[in-house]
């Protein structure tokens, strides 16, 4: 048997892992991430001053509300208190996430769960905690939460995908060896942040980006063929949604153990949250089909007044 060490792979990473700055030492998937996180933002901003609140107006048009000044947009700076606001939430649910994903180590050892230098954060967890301090702000805030979920729903879909292809210069989240051409493998000096990197294996971080591309196209096409016109934020349930049951499959590609029949721990939270975003995605339906005389069909369809 050929060992799977020396199989060909369609894609050899031979750069090393870090590199040196006056004189410290930086990976370039810590870059990457933190790339990412400025992309997200941009994105963010630049919806938000298309995004109006009162739906009647245009966005640039000067605010109804007597009591807000300027335009009638998202606020930049209303973005800036979110973005903060999401930071604790998405540390302490990612950090959750993954003290679930390896509960057997947790429980003997309960107080490495706040040694933030061992181990690290699930994204599924850390999404959802994310987006829930953020809401708690932007309600504390006054300001439009569904707009602000419907105006995030594009950013996000960015950040989740430049995250993993941070992953992937990183060489985090690699799967499970395999002798398929679509193999990757890492021969540069590390660390690098999967274990045997020079084994061919599954690219999961690069197909969870493409999953995430889909779910994210596929929300963006609804809304601007205006299925979510009412911007309450059944967009963004949606995206997250479409992420968390392609975050699911592909899972079955890594390395995590079956804590379930055949499922993985982290296969578990993707579908817990996958059907948490559907339960929305209904909720928002059943209460536009409430506000519609009799329960019947709106101009733009039956999806179209649920959003």
């Amino acid at each position: 048997m050929v060992p799977l060490a020396t199989l060909p792979a369609l894609i050899t990473f031979q750069f090393p892992a870090t590199f040196t700055v006056a004189g410290a030492v930086v990976r370039w998937e810590t870059l990457a991430g933190a790339l990412a996180v400025v992309a997200a933002l941009v994105v963010a901003a630049v919806v938000a001053r298309q995004t109006p609140v009162d739906l009647a107006f245009p966005a640039d048009a000067p605010s109804p509300d007597p009591e807000i000044r300027g335009e009638n947009r998202l606020r930049a700076d209303d973005l800036l208190y979110i973005a903060i606001a999401s930071l604790p939430g998405a540390v302490a649910g990612g950090r959750l996430g993954y003290a679930l994903i390896h509960l057997d180590y947790y429980t003997a050892n309960p107080g490495a769960l706040f040694d933030v230098t061992r181990g690290g954060l699930e994204l599924s967890l850390g999404v959802v905690g994310g987006t829930l301090t953020a809401a708690v702000v932007a309600m504390l805030l006054g300001v439009p939460l569904g707009r602000w979920l419907h105006a995030l729903t594009v950013p996000l879909a960015v950040l989740l995908v430049l995250l993993k292809v941070a992953m992937l210069l990183g060489g985090s989240g690699q799967g499970q060896p395999t002798d398929l051409s679509l193999a990757t493998r890492y021969l540069g000096p590390g660390p690098w942040g999967s274990l045997a990197p020079e084994i061919p294996s599954w690219p999961s971080q690069a197909m969870e980006a493409l999953a995430i591309v889909l779910a994210g196209a596929l929300a963006w096409f609804y809304m601007a063929v205006g299925v979510f016109r009412r911007r309450n934020g059944a967009a963004f349930f949606l995206m997250v949604g479409l992420w968390a049951v392609a975050r699911a499959v592909v899972a079955t590609t890594w390395r995590d153990p079956a804590v379930l029949g055949s499922l993985s721990a982290a296969q578990l939270l993707a579908i817990a949250l996958a059907v948490g975003c559907a339960l929305a995605v209904i909720g928002f339906a059943a209460a536009a089909a409430a506000e519609r005389p009799g329960g019947a069909p709106g101009p733009e369809g039956a999806a179209g007044p649920a959003a």
